[in-house]
């Protein structure tokens, strides 16, 4: 049996400028963020486009079911709770203060219907079940920005082996961060090779998205189309990831595949 993983034991804590309100962990590092006239907008760019696997996959195969590794300021779950009413989410966040600020500050919705929140390790959820997902998103750092066993091989693999036929996993990597092309390495092992590395947002953060079911293959007039129909729905503007992916990105014909 794995040892239980203890609660980290960081401050979390809140500051507020020009309308926005910050979480941070012990640090000036901004964790998550809230726009507090539009909280369920997406204000830092990367939650934006950890978005972007809407681009990939055509309706009727959005997500139904999503899970959360890391809870942060709840954008993501905000979203998606939202804008894609049939999906249910489960949120698996090792620290309950976490939950507590974000529902108290950032408002995330008291809904367990369709947003079930797990105290816990992520990496502990993910080796120890087998409930596969359509939508699989991870973003957990401590306050240094090491994801520690959220970053390993068995980890990656743990997360293919929970998704869905048409199921995509998307990472939240720190460009930044020294150890950044190991990870996009581990990563393309545990895939197959099926991965797109996005170019970094103007934070340092990259993006990746991999899948180990049916393929993708979508052209950058289809995500342009995507993207634009999503900014019209939810405000949720792609368009400026697509630029970036067509001028960064090796693709031929035009289409995305992994």
């Amino acid at each position: 049996m794995r040892p239980k993983r203890q609660t980290p034991q960081h401050s979390v804590d809140i500051s507020e400028e020009a309308g926005v309100r910050h979480l941070h962990f012990g640090s000036d590092w901004i964790q998550g963020a809230m726009r507090i006239a539009r909280p369920w907008s997406l204000e830092l760019a990367y939650t934006r486009e950890m978005m972007a696997g809407l681009l990939l996959r055509q309706q009727p195969h959005w997500p139904r079911q999503a899970l959360l590794i890391g809870l942060g300021a709840g954008s993501l779950a905000k979203y998606i709770y939202r804008y894609l009413p049939e999906c249910r989410m489960t949120i698996v966040e090792i620290n309950p203060q976490v939950e507590f600020i974000a529902r108290q500050y950032f408002k995330l919705p008291d809904d367990p219907r369709r947003l079930d929140v797990t105290i816990g390790c992520g990496a502990d959820y993910m080796l120890g079940g087998d409930r596969r997902f359509d939508l699989i998103l991870i973003d957990g750092y401590d306050p240094e920005g090491r994801a520690g066993v959220l970053d390993t091989e068995p980890f990656y693999q743990a997360c293919r082996s929970r998704l869905s036929d048409d199921g995509l996993c998307g990472f939240n990597l720190l460009g930044w961060n020294k150890g950044f092309q190991g990870s996009v390495e581990r990563i393309r092992s545990a895939f197959d090779g099926r991965v797109a590395v996005f170019p970094s947002c103007d934070s340092g953060n990259t993006i990746a998205f991999a899948t180990g079911g049916n393929p993708v293959d979508v052209s950058l007039d289809d995500m342009r189309a995507r993207a634009t129909q999503l900014k019209k729905e939810t405000r949720l503007d792609l368009l400026p990831t697509i630029s970036r992916i067509q001028f960064s990105y090796p693709l031929p014909d035009g289409h995305l595949r992994i």
